[in-house]
């Protein structure tokens, strides 16, 4: 019998004019936001056809987060694994140290320059959101507060320091697990309240539509650029990858990369999530890989993949990267994984940290605990490949933010 064809999929026309990507995202929001989420997409839709926006964005993101960033070919990486060649996207080298400040930058901007609001809040968790949210308020002279965690607040300290330095006010959160996912609870209180002054920057691509799609456009300067250096011969390999990988909490910096590539139905497109410390345990924050917690449900705005209890409760999670330490994950990314485009696998901390120590070893580049989990699964990804096949890892950022934790760890790796 003949393969069956299947049709392709056009991935530019997703989410829907409601906000779906099939049985995912939405708006699932109090019905005072409902006008502040219809003037956002409006604003954003109208931005995206401005050219005078569009070219001033442009020449922010050239002059002031320094992009293009380079492709990194890790020689020595990919010696010491013995199969395909590994090269790295740096958005550790974006001004703030991560790739947050696209997001951030093009949300403070369509802030200021379409929608005439005078105050940002803002969620964190690893702090680099915080950071990228703070440095763009600077820059455009807005008022902002971000809420964090006081869990995060202790195992990012720097970060924190770092807002209050850019002018940002920084309010810890002591409700639930004091990490992310209470962070956001908080901001989003802060926005019911203050609706009309007020812009939420939400910082990942999950939440009420528009956010998902929007975050994700704002980030997919990512893959754009990835798209043009790798099929140079310069620095880049000449050819397309046969794999991409890229951590996922929320899931930006992973999506911001795949979706250029998702039309090239030859490249692999994976995405690590948080195995903590490990998935039997329940100590993890793994929503695709936990067949017992892992299952559909809506969260802070959006239906999605969500780790629920017995119950239907929202179950805690646990990753020693605070951005991973979320117990949701974007709707596009649920999407995605339906349609068998993109596949999905975890790192655990313990493989996490030995990608980290790999990388500062052999390549001396410090990466974020984030993105350190995407060279994780590169221990077990690349051997497995031939010598002449090409890997492309998201490094979504730099690690100076979890020196903190990587010092109380060190010794046992």
């Amino acid at each position: 019998m003949a393969a069956v064809q299947r049709e392709p999929i056009n991935y530019n026309a997703w989410p829907d004019e409601d906000g779906h990507f099939g049985p995912y995202g939405g708006k699932f929001v109090p019905e005072t936001l409902m006008p502040a989420l219809d003037e956002l997409e409006e604003a954003y839709l109208a931005a995206r056809n401005d050219r005078e926006f569009m070219a001033e964005l442009a020449y922010l993101q050239r002059t002031y987060v320094g992009r293009p960033t380079p492709v990194t070919y890790a020689a020595r990486l990919t010696e010491y694994l013995g199969g395909a060649q590994i090269y790295l996207k740096r958005e550790d080298l974006a001004h703030t140290g991560a790739h947050k400040i696209n997001n951030a930058l093009g949300q403070a901007l369509l802030m200021k320059r379409k929608m005439g609001k005078t105050r940002i809040v803002a969620e964190t968790g690893a702090g680099q959101h915080g950071v990228a949210t703070a440095t763009s308020a600077a820059l455009l002279g807005i008022e902002c507060v971000v809420y964090m965690g006081t869990v995060d607040m202790a195992r990012q300290e720097p970060n924190v320091f770092r807002m209050r330095l850019l002018g940002t006010e920084v309010r810890g959160v002591e409700s639930g697990s004091k990490t992310l996912k209470d962070a956001i609870n908080e901001a989003i209180r802060d926005w019911v309240t203050n609706v009309n002054t007020t812009h939420y920057l939400l910082g990942s691509a999950l939440g009420p539509h528009p956010y998902p799609a929007m975050v994700r456009d704002f980030q997919s300067i990512i893959g754009q650029e990835a798209l043009v250096q790798m099929g140079e011969s310069d620095d880049g390999p000449g050819r397309l990858p046969d794999a991409i990988v890229a951590c996922v909490g929320g899931g930006s910096n992973a999506i911001g990369i795949f979706h250029p590539f998702l039309a090239y139905e030859d490249v692999r497109l994976i995405g690590v999530e948080a195995g903590g410390r490990g998935i039997e345990g329940g100590e993890h924050a793994a929503r695709f890989a936990d067949p017992e917690m892992g299952r559909l449900g809506v969260l802070q705005g959006t239906k999605s993949f969500v780790l629920q209890d017995s119950d239907g409760q929202i179950a805690l999670t646990h990753s020693i990267s605070a951005g991973l330490d979320y117990a949701s994950v974007g709707p596009e990314h649920a999407w995605l994984r339906d349609q068998g485009r993109t596949e999905y696998t975890y790192c655990t901390d313990e493989q996490a940290m030995a990608g980290f120590r790999l990388l500062c070893d052999l390549e001396g580049i410090i990466p974020a605990l984030e993105s350190a989990h995407a060279v994780g699964h590169l221990i077990d990804l690349a051997p497995q490949m031939a010598k002449d096949q090409i890997i492309l890892v998201n490094l979504s950022g730099r690690g100076d933010k979890d020196l903190g934790t990587v010092m109380g760890d060190w010794g046992a790796v």
